[in-house]
């Protein structure tokens, strides 16, 4: 394992997208859009509709739609029981561009094969599936913009 995966931060030459540049969803067949991953992060929206940062924080407090909070922590005083297996998602907007954002909640699996964060926007290759979500994503396409753009709005 390289030093950058040790530490958690993205490997990419370890994670083949330095190697492919621009990869393919490819999840055609299960209704999700396609999408490109272009270095570490995927550029364009998924959705036509830009993102509502007002939907997406009421998606990332949500303790049923997003969980977020289960594992995250952020500046939302008025949630008990914040997560603290996760970075803190105060200033998150500073840390990450849009399209990393949107990269880190589509499939985190990408920067970390052993991350505990569930891909938002995966279908495939997956296990311990509850059966209600079998051959869904977690979040629609629309509310993972929504997300990103709450998370973009993030600048502590």
């Amino acid at each position: 394992m390289s030093t950058a995966a040790a530490i958690g931060a993205p490997d990419f030459a370890d994670s083949g997208l330095a190697d492919s540049g621009l990869a393919d969803s490819g999840h055609a067949d299960s209704g999700l859009r396609p999408y490109a991953v272009v270095g570490d992060a995927i550029p364009e929206p998924l959705s036509e509709a830009a993102g509502d940062p007002v939907r997406g924080r009421a998606i990332v407090v949500n303790r049923q739609a997003g969980l977020c909070l289960l594992c995250h922590t952020g500046p939302f005083p008025e949630e008990r029981f914040q997560g603290n297996l996760a970075p803190n998602l105060a200033g998150a907007g500073s840390r990450w561009s849009v399209g990393q954002l949107r990269l880190r909640i589509v499939d985190a699996s990408r920067f970390n094969p052993d991350t505990i964060m569930p891909p938002y926007y995966r279908t495939e290759g997956l296990t311990r599936v509850a059966p209600a979500f079998a051959g869904k994503p977690v979040l629609s396409a629309e509310q993972i913009e929504d997300v990103v753009a709450f998370l973009a709005t993030l600048r502590d």
